[in-house]
């Protein structure tokens, strides 16, 4: 079932064309990631799902909703462009963003200690903006995006600023939302986060949508039939596969590359094994990397 639905979705600025015609369906309790090179119409999109800016043409909507302003509120959005107020100190920042959210102050004053506690800046309640490192501020404003319980969250690039532990912490929390019940939107260019996170994957180039579905099944989609082998003695192509390259491992041994049509990858073992000693046999299947940059650069969608 889908949390969130964005249908036909148009957006120019004078002469340019930010989006055209896109259409998206998130569903519920999955970690969606919304990818795309700079300037493809993802942050424009994330502004219209949490009304920002308008569409020009089209329609969102939340759990069936027409989105509106009130309906906002039940969505947490932390934005590429972070922005907290220095001179406030951390408790009472986190307080007043609660508020603005609908929470009364007696919840709101324990929703943040209990945060505060668990990503370990309980100490500095009293402390300003400006007095915390980048990656503590980070954290606060994290704690500010995911306070209210949202239904959906927008997560821009989250991982921005943070050291690989604190990253790994964030990560955590990201999936223990999720497992919580929460859905979740992940915008960001580090592939190996969206390898790691996310459930469904959308691809975004040049104002277009030009993928979209399961992340396992796009990966599918892209297997090639190339399979990356270990073996002793001298390999040759022949009808069932190529030889792409070739090189010597550590251990010693022969390792290739080679791109088969055969359907049964079993039947393409029996042709290597008749030439050679096979030590391993792996297909390699695409990275959420690999095809980003086989469809932006050079895919069949123009």
């Amino acid at each position: 079932m889908s949390l969130l639905s964005v249908e036909n979705i148009h957006k120019s600025y004078s002469d340019h064309r930010a989006l055209n015609g896109v259409s998206l369906d998130i569903p519920e309790k999955s970690i969606f990631g919304l990818l795309g090179p700079n300037g493809a119409g993802k942050t424009t999109l994330i502004r219209i799902i949490t009304k920002i800016i308008e569409q020009d043409q089209g329609h969102v909507a939340l759990k069936g909703e027409q989105m509106t302003t009130e309906l906002v509120r039940r969505i947490g959005y932390l934005p590429e462009e972070r922005g907290l107020y220095k001179k406030m100190k951390v408790g009472e920042q986190l307080l007043y963003l609660a508020r603005l959210k609908g929470l009364n102050r007696g919840e709101a004053v324990k929703r943040i200690k209990a945060w505060l506690e668990k990503l370990e800046l309980s100490e500095w309640w009293n402390k300003t903006i400006e007095d915390l490192s980048k990656g503590m501020a980070q954290k606060v404003q994290f704690i500010a995006t995911v306070l209210h319980e949202p239904d959906l969250l927008i997560l821009d690039e989250p991982f921005s600023g943070f050291d690989p532990v604190n990253a790994d912490i964030i990560k955590n929390e990201i999936l223990e939302l999720r497992d919580k019940g929460a859905t979740i939107i992940f915008s960001t260019h580090r592939m190996e986060s969206v390898e790691e996170l996310c459930d469904h994957i959308a691809l975004i180039n040049q104002s277009e949508k030009i993928l979209d579905g399961k992340k396992l099944d796009i990966k599918e989609k892209f297997r090639d039939g190339t399979f990356h082998v270990e073996y002793t003695g001298t390999l040759t192509g022949n009808s069932a596969f190529e030889l792409i390259s070739s090189e010597t491992t550590e251990r010693g041994l022969n390792s290739s590359i080679v791109k088969t049509t055969l359907e049964d990858p079993n039947e393409l073992l029996k042709s290597l094994i008749s030439k050679v000693e096979i030590h391993s046999f792996v297909e390699r299947i695409p990275s959420v990397n690999e095809i980003f940059i086989s469809q932006v650069k050079g895919g069949n969608h123009e």
